[in-house]
């Protein structure tokens, strides 16, 4: 029988990442300590574990890209690597004592919820248990993302994604594909390009890349944020103040980023002498549209005489052969997809079964959608960290998933205010006007209007992804639980026929 066969907690987490840390900190903050964060890997980290590649770094400066709750002083670079911010986190996870609560290795196969007992019964790696509540912290870059490419699986050379990166396979000297332009191929083509024979790079779409303006934090500054810590929150307080006033050009006036274009055509220009290869890596929509790049070594490097740039994406593989979709062949020992990840189907979706019976992604097939970026109609006592319409373009995810942990401890106040057994379930009703609200405001942003096609947006074109507005403006509609947008259940009484399980349809008339 497995160590933690029929535990019953308060609370189970899923993740430990940014968001299942954080959701960890602020339970026991809330003196919550009935919990468990289930990991399917063997430490934390989340994305900042599992992406390791060379050249793996932050593009959000790293005084807003940790936790208002535990400053770091001691940042060494204003945009941190991914060793220093994976050490971070296990820092935090220290710091506040949250290994006790921690199961590593324990990759959640199942949830169900049990109408009778208002419980969410769940099947993991390691053994099984239940929860009041559940919180999914899985995050959208979780899962990599493979293209469907013919003759791939007979390719004779190595094969790796970005976020699975093979440590023990040596790249020196050898010609390799890199599959993708988003954030992870401009950090790891110039990092890789020194010491292969060849690189081919297959872009389906050129990104807008700017100049990371980098530094090393000076042992002075560390001293003086050591010593002085509200000068570690001011510096926090401006690195947030400038990005908000960014916000408006994003979501309502995406003709001002006309300025920020030039100023990439600019920085390209000063490192992209040929006009033909300037051409291919000139973008024909809107910058902003597709997430904005920062790198101040990804052009040089695409100027070197052992790198090809492919405007085109990857089709077919015969042998040691990629072939793309314009019919450019090259011979290759090694294929490294930088292609993304399941954002807008997420697979966990496939494994949470609601009140009525149905999978959270069966729930989601026209499109996902959360109240608040956090609860799904028919999912009772189920929450997500960054869910639905809460993803960012140009700050902090932390800033969002702070204000989502807000919402988290409201929501368990509000549980306990009730008293007794019992659920909350978001009205279909009140889940449809939160995204149309979401949904009209997204009709002006440079998301939707800037002409691009992006990871942000679903199988139906739909941008469920990215939240139109301020952080700030997110962390006030997240503030608290309003509860007439929820249905309470509560169980059937033992000496009475079961109440029939409020449906999505009963659910729609009383709201």
């Amino acid at each position: 029988m497995a160590e933690h066969e029929h535990e019953h907690v308060r609370v189970a987490v899923v993740g430990s990442g940014f968001g299942g840390l954080g959701a960890a900190v602020r339970l026991r903050r809330e003196g919550i300590t009935d919990f468990v964060v289930l990991e399917r890997a063997s430490s934390v980290g989340g994305t900042w574990r599992d992406n390791s590649y060379p050249g793996c770094a932050c593009d959000v400066p790293s005084h807003l890209y940790s936790f208002s709750f535990a400053p770091n002083p001691d940042w060494p670079r204003s945009f941190s690597g991914q060793e220093h911010i994976r050490a971070y986190l296990e820092r935090v996870t220290d710091t506040f004592g949250l290994r006790p609560h921690i199961r590593f290795d324990s990759e959640v196969k199942r949830m169900v919820w049990d109408t009778e007992r208002l419980r969410w019964d769940i099947e993991t790696s390691s053994g099984s248990l239940s929860a009041d509540v559940v919180v999914s912290a899985t995050g959208p870059l979780s899962d990599p993302k493979i293209p469907d490419i013919p003759g791939l699986d007979t390719f004779p050379g190595k094969v790796f994604h970005s976020a699975r990166w093979d440590h023990d396979y040596d790249l020196r000297g050898k010609r390799v594909a890199m599959i993708g332009t988003g954030a992870s191929a401009i950090q790891i083509v110039p990092s890789i390009q020194p010491e292969v024979s060849r690189l081919t790079l297959f872009q389906r779409t050129p990104a807008w890349v700017l100049p990371r303006v980098d530094r090393t934090i000076s042992a002075a500054e560390r001293a003086l944020h050591r010593a002085l810590p509200f000068t570690t929150q001011l510096r926090r307080g401006l690195l947030w103040g400038v990005r908000e006033l960014q916000v408006q050009a994003f979501t309502k006036h995406p003709g001002e980023l006309g300025l920020v274009e030039a100023l990439a055509k600019r920085n390209m220009a000063r490192a992209i002498k040929d006009p033909e290869l300037r051409a291919k890596l000139t973008p024909d929509y809107r910058i902003g549209c597709k997430r904005i790049l920062l790198s101040s070594t990804y052009y040089p490097a695409l100027a070197q005489p052992n790198v090809d740039v492919v405007a085109s994406g990857l089709s077919e593989v015969r042998g040691s052969t990629v072939v793309a979709a314009d019919g450019t062949e090259a011979e290759v020992d090694a294929i490294i997809f930088g292609t993304g990840f399941h954002v807008t189907d997420m697979p966990i979706a496939e494994r949470v079964v609601g009140a009525e019976g149905k999978t959270l992604a069966e729930a989601w097939a026209d499109g996902m959608q959360a109240l608040r970026g956090a609860s799904a109609a028919g999912f009772p006592n189920w929450m997500t960290i960054i869910g639905p319409n809460t993803g960012l373009g140009n700050s902090s995810m932390i800033l969002m998933i702070e204000s989502q942990l807000n919402y988290m401890a409201d929501y368990l106040r509000q549980l306990d205010v009730l008293g007794g057994r019992a659920a909350l379930d978001a009205r279909p009703s009140a889940v449809r006007a939160w995204n149309h609200r979401v949904q009209q405001r997204m009709k002006r942003t440079v998301w939707n209007t800037g002409g691009c096609t992006s990871w942000y947006l679903d199988a139906n074109g739909r941008n469920t992804t990215i939240w139109p507005g301020t952080t700030y403006e997110f962390r006030r509609e997240t503030r608290r639980v309003d509860l007439a947008e929820y249905a309470v259940l509560r169980p059937p009484a033992e000496d009475e026929p079961a109440a029939p399980q409020e449906t999505t349809e009963n659910a729609e008339v009383s709201a």
